[in-house]
C-alpha cells in the first residue's frame, strides 16, 4: 500500500514539473528565426556541374602504315607549345623515299617503251624490203610466163614435126630414127612444159604470199603505232597515279600542327611500326576554352543561348567567372545519376568571357577536363519583393504558404511567387515590404501560436546552396 502511495506521488511530480516547464516555455512564445520582406534582384538560374572543354581538338594521326621515326615526336611531351606548321611527327624518310623511287622507275620504264613503241623505222625499212621482194617476184613470175609461152612454142613445133615425120615415114621418106627423134623431140617438149606451168603455178603463189607483205608490216606499223601505244599510255598514266600518290604519301609522312597551340596528349614515342590511322597526339588551342554542362531536360527547356553563366568551383577560385550559353544541343541523352537514377540530360555549351578566359589560363592554369560548376541564369528582375525560401511551403491546397509574424503572433499567408531560386522567391501577391516571415517553419507551427523572434540576414544576400558545396 505504501510503495502505490510513493508511485502516485512521483508521478504527480513528474507531471507538474512537464507543466511548469511547457508553461514557462510557451509563455514567451514558439524562438523561431525571422526575415523581413525587402525589395532587391532575383535571378532564376540551372546550377550544374560541367566539365572545360575545347570545341575542336586535332589529332594527329599515321597517314599511311608504316615505321614512325622516333625524332621528333620524343621531345613532345603534354603540355608542351606547338607552332603551326611545325613538325610533330614523322615517317621513318628512307621508307617513303624507296615507295617514291620505285613509282618513279616504273613511270620512266614506261617512258622508254612508249619512246621504243614509237621508232618504227625498222619496221618501215621492212616494209621497203617487201615492196622490194614484191616487185622481183613480180618480174621472177613475167619470166615464168615467158619461159610458159616459149614452152608453148617448142611443144606446138614438136607435135607439128612428129606429124610431119610420121606423114614421110608413111610414104617412106623419113626414116625411123627420124621418127623416134622427132617423138623424142615432142615427149621432152611436152614434158618442159608441164613444168614451165608448175614453175609458174608457183611463182604466182609465192607472188600473192609476197604482195601480203607490205600489208601485214603496215598493219603491224599501225598496230604498234595506235594501239599498244594506247595501251602503254595507259598504263603510264596508272603509274604516274601511283607515283602521285606515293609522293602525296611522302609529303603526308610529315606531319604539322594544324594550329598554334599545346600538346593534349601523346600516344606514342619511339620508332616502331603503326597501322595507318594510330592516334599519336592530340593538340588543342586553350585559348579557345569552353565549358559543358550535362542539363537536366526539364531545366534546359528554359536555357536559350545568350543567356549569362556564372562559372565557380575550386578549379575557378575567386572571383567566380562569367560566360554566356554558346550553344544548346538538339539531342538529349540518357545519363545515370550518382544515385543510380536514369535521366534525360542535354549537353549545353557555355563560352568564357575573353577576360576572364585569359585570367583563368594565367593565373589558374585552367585547361581540358577540369571540373567546375555553372550557374545559368535564366531569368531575373530588378526592384522586386523578395521572401527566402526557406520560409515556403505547400498548403494543403497546393498554394505555397508562409508564416508572418504579427504583435508576437504567427500567421498563416497564401503568396502568389514568381521567380524562384535556391535562396529567395518573388512575391507578386501576399505579402507588403517590412513583414516579417518565419524561416523554416516547424511542422508543430499553426496560425495563431505565439513566437519568439529571432533576426536573420538579407533573404537576398547570395547563399550558394548546399548542393553547390561538393565539386
Amino acid at each position: 500500500m505504501k510503495t502505490r502511495t510513493w508511485f502516485i506521488i512521483g508521478g504527480a511530480i513528474v507531471l507538474l514539473a512537464i507543466g511548469l516547464g511547457l508553461w514557462s516555455h510557451f509563455a514567451d512564445g514558439v524562438p523561431v528565426e525571422v526575415a523581413t520582406v525587402t525589395s532587391g534582384r532575383i535571378e532564376q538560374y540551372v546550377d550544374e556541374r560541367a566539365t572545360t572543354r575545347l570545341p575542336i581538338t586535332h589529332r594527329i594521326t599515321m597517314p599511311i602504315t608504316g615505321r614512325l621515326d622516333d625524332d621528333p615526336i620524343a621531345e613532345l611531351t603534354e603540355g608542351t607549345p606547338v607552332e603551326q606548321g611545325q613538325v610533330v611527327a614523322r615517317i621513318v624518310p628512307r621508307d617513303t623515299q624507296l615507295d617514291v623511287d620505285l613509282a618513279q622507275a616504273a613511270v620512266d620504264r614506261l617512258e622508254a617503251s612508249l619512246k621504243e613503241n614509237s621508232d618504227v623505222s625498222v619496221e618501215r625499212t621492212a616494209k621497203q624490203q617487201a615492196e622490194r621482194f614484191v616487185d622481183s617476184m613480180d618480174a621472177v613470175v613475167k619470166a615464168a610466163e615467158s619461159r610458159l609461152r616459149a614452152g608453148q612454142a617448142k611443144l606446138d613445133y614438136a607435135e607439128r614435126n612428129l606429124g610431119r615425120i610420121r606423114r614421110l615415114a608413111g610414104t617412106n621418106a623419113a626414116t625411123q630414127d627420124q621418127l623416134d627423134r622427132a617423138v623424142l623431140q615432142q615427149t621432152e617438149a611436152a614434158v618442159d612444159y608441164r613444168q614451165d606451168q608448175l614453175v609458174l603455178a608457183a611463182m604466182q603463189a609465192i607472188q600473192a604470199a609476197t604482195r601480203l607483205m607490205p600489208t601485214m608490216v603496215q598493219q603491224y606499223i599501225d598496230r604498234k603505232l595506235e594501239r599498244t601505244a594506247d595501251v602503254l599510255e595507259k598504263q603510264k598514266a596508272e603509274a604516274q597515279v601511283r607515283l602521285e600518290q606515293q609522293q602525296q604519301d611522302q609529303q603526308r609522312g610529315t606531319m604539322t600542327s594544324p594550329v598554334d597551340g599545346v600538346v593534349l596528349r601523346r600516344e606514342v614515342t619511339g620508332e616502331r611500326f603503326l597501322q595507318a590511322g594510330t592516334l599519336l597526339l592530340e593538340i588543342g588551342r586553350l585559348e579557345r576554352l569552353q565549358v559543358e554542362a550535362d542539363v537536366l531536360s526539364v531545366d534546359v527547356v528554359d536555357i536559350k543561348p545568350g543567356d549569362q553563366v556564372e562559372i565557380y568551383g575550386p578549379a575557378i577560385g575567386l572571383p567566380r567567372a562569367k560566360g554566356t550559353v554558346a550553344r544548346i544541343y538538339p539531342a538529349g541523352f540518357t545519363k545515370i545519376s550518382s544515385l543510380g537514377v536514369e535521366q534525360q540530360r542535354v549537353k549545353v555549351i557555355i563560352d568564357f568571357d575573353e577576360q576572364d578566359r585569359r585570367r583563368l589560363l594565367d593565373e589558374r592554369h585552367l585547361e581540358v577536363g577540369y571540373r567546375v560548376r555553372v550557374r545559368i541564369i535564366t531569368a531575373s528582375a530588378d526592384d522586386t519583393l523578395l521572401v527566402p525560401r526557406s520560409a515556403l511551403f505547400r498548403g494543403d491546397n497546393g498554394q505555397w504558404q508562409v508564416y508572418t509574424v504579427r504583435a508576437g503572433v504567427a500567421r498563416l499567408q497564401t503568396v502568389e511567387l514568381g521567380l524562384m531560386n535556391d535562396q529567395a522567391a518573388q512575391v507578386l501577391d501576399g505579402l507588403e515590404p517590412g513583414d516579417r516571415v518565419i524561416r523554416a517553419p516547424q511542422n508543430t507551427l499553426g496560425d495563431g501560436v505565439r513566437v519568439q523572434t529571432r533576426a536573420m540576414s538579407d533573404p537576398s544576400s547570395p547563399i550558394v546552396p548546399r548542393s553547390a558545396w561538393t565539386t
